[in-house]
């Protein structure tokens, strides 16, 4: 499982569409939990208490993960609404995301093909303009080196995306740098490498 991926980049996004004279409005939103999910829908629902339908599903980890999802079809025909909405949140290059289609009927039927087609539909329409950005696992490191070593020290932190925090010099060079959780393992190692196994590293993450 990756450190790093995609999330809404957005607190609510919506768009709308007619389909056969039938109104439907897509609302996608960042929810990192299951319970987040879960209050999203029901505040949409509560926005929209007059529609004919309020389908929805949700994936709440990484990408393409099911270990945390959710759906469901709001009195459509079984099969038609949620489960082509969760399809497609799950074929997706988001995580941590739920979506809502609201639907007004028109008064033209779908049939269950064409509801199919029009859920999913929506949830595309959504993701093609979705706001997205990176979601980074950082970790925190303490690294305590000979004074030898500081120059080809700092000289590598780009390679690695990391950020100093702190620095402090006393008997030895002491600093506090942060980086993404994909790169600690090769850090780590390459530290030990350049000082000949004389450095201290220490994870202070969740000190």
């Amino acid at each position: 499982m990756s450190d790093r991926y995609l999330v809404p980049d957005a607190t609510q996004y919506r768009v709308e569409d007619i389909i056969k004279k039938s109104q439907f409005i897509v609302t996608l939103a960042h929810t990192p939990s299951v319970e987040e999910a879960k209050a999203f829908v029901a505040a949409v629902k509560a926005e929209f208490p007059d529609a004919t339908h309020n389908c929805w599903a949700y994936q709440a980890g990484p990408p393409g993960t099911t270990a945390m999802v959710g759906m469901s079809d709001d009195g459509e025909p079984h099969g038609t609404a949620g489960k082509p909405m969760l399809n497609m949140l799950l074929h997706a290059d988001v995580g941590e995301i739920a979506a809502v289609v609201t639907r007004y009927f028109g008064g033209t039927k779908l049939g269950t093909g064409g509801l199919v087609r029009a859920y999913s539909g929506m949830v595309k329409l959504g993701l093609e303009t979705l706001p997205t950005r990176e979601k980074i696992t950082p970790v925190r490191f303490e690294v305590i080196i000979d004074y030898s070593a500081v120059t080809l020290f700092k000289r590598m932190l780009p390679d690695y995306e990391i950020k100093v925090l702190e620095e402090s010099f006393g008997a030895d060079a002491a600093f506090i740098v942060e980086m993404p959780k994909e790169h600690a393992e090769r850090f780590s190692a390459a530290v030990v490498e350049l000082t000949n196994g004389n450095a201290l590293i220490d994870d202070i993450t969740d000190a």
